[in-house]
């Protein structure tokens, strides 16, 4: 785990963020003065691609799903054309 200065981690910051983000480095190490002060670590990764269907096969939607529509629409005071 590399160590960075204060002075050479904000002159260089975009290429240390790009270093953690790529998976070179695991985690940097700021210090002040020579004392460790701060970390560098990536956020935990996002799901990447499509969500649609994650729960597809997982449950059935009844036929009558719409059935009370009309009165759910009447708890919250509106009209159901």
């Amino acid at each position: 785990m590399p160590v960075f200065n204060m002075l050479d981690a904000k002159s260089n910051l975009s290429r240390l963020i790009d270093a953690v983000e790529s998976g070179r480095e695991a985690e940097i190490i700021i210090a002040r003065n020579g004392k460790p002060a701060a970390r560098l670590v990536p956020l935990a990764s996002q799901p990447e691609g499509r969500r649609l269907g994650v729960a597809k096969g997982l449950f059935e939607v009844p036929d009558d799903i719409d059935g009370a529509n009309a009165e759910v629409a009447a708890m919250f005071g509106a009209d159901q054309p």
